[in-house]
């Protein structure tokens, strides 16, 4: 991994994977943080890519998460060395820590912050967490014993905490470290910014968009339909991301997909400290993109 990348890694992710990894002209890489869009990103790359609904295997093998420890590298490199068609692959690491290429697309989906929060609390809920300690060699009891914080402490927890974002991605400090850095590569024709709430107010508008900076076919409307939430998730089966057996249920991974739930969940007070961390995290112009007037 050249000098200049960062090196981010927690118990079931490691970004060196990056290192060894050839990429090809015309890749797509799509980096965002955890529930902040990654799986619809992922369906709507496929839908242009391919120009079928009827994906022709699950989409964690057709995009795989590059990173992830869980399966070994070399056979998630053979997997998508074997793929002829322009491949997509998923990342939550930041652009920071991924190789830059000229030839490349990167592809990063942003969500507002809070609302990213209260799915990544539900998501929590729904891991099998012995599963997980037996993929990740993790020792000490599956279930801790203490009492699960309610979705309003948990939000209030989170917007307090102050861990070091390169190593709690999915920390306040992280949301905006990874972010951060995507905006300032904004301006570069190769990298491109996706707002979740943009998605959820005009998919067809933003597919279309999304293939014409990628040099792709613009959707009909059988595709557009394909990459709508409702559709995703009848077709969980397929589409959650889990090659290893890791959720309880894969229909609540696609929970609702609304925004504004992480705002409306915090008292004024609360809602005034939130603000006052992110304006010490990020420039003016990001928050006021990614808030959207919230």
């Amino acid at each position: 991994m050249p000098d200049s990348l960062i090196r981010y890694r927690s118990d079931d992710e490691d970004s060196i994977r990056w290192r060894d990894f050839p990429l090809r002209p015309g890749d797509i890489v799509i980096s965002t943080r955890s529930k902040s869009g990654t799986t619809w990103m992922q369906m709507i790359c496929a839908l242009l890519v391919l120009r079928t609904a009827d994906l022709p295997a699950p989409l964690s093998v057709l995009s795989p998460w590059l990173d992830w420890l869980i399966e070994p590298a070399e056979q998630v490199y053979g997997r998508l060395a074997a793929q002829r068609h322009r491949r997509f692959i998923k990342t939550h690491t930041p652009l920071d820590g991924v190789p830059a290429d000229p030839l490349v697309h990167y592809v990063v989906v942003a969500r507002h912050p809070l609302d990213m929060a209260v799915s990544l609390h539900h998501q929590s809920g729904n891991l099998d967490r012995a599963r997980l300690a037996e993929l990740t060699g993790q020792t000490g009891p599956a279930e801790p014993g203490r009492r699960r914080l309610s979705i309003e402490e948990a939000l209030v927890r989170w917007v307090d905490a102050d861990p070091d974002p390169r190593e709690q991605l999915d920390s306040l400090p992280g949301v905006l470290w990874h972010l951060r850095d995507a905006w300032a590569r904004r301006d570069q024709p190769n990298v491109h910014l996706v707002h979740y709430d943009d998605l959820i107010a005009d998919l067809a508008g933003q597919m279309r968009r999304l293939a014409e900076l990628l040099g792709l076919d613009p959707p009909g409307p059988d595709l557009v339909e394909a990459a709508t939430f409702d559709r995703m998730r009848s077709r969980a089966d397929r589409l959650a991301p889990d090659p290893a057996g890791v959720l309880k249920d894969r229909q609540a991974f696609f929970r609702n997909g609304r925004s504004g739930q992480g705002s409306a969940l915090l008292g004024a007070a609360d809602r005034a400290r939130y603000h006052a961390r992110v304006a010490a995290l990020a420039p003016s112009d990001l928050l006021t993109w990614l808030h959207r007037g919230r």
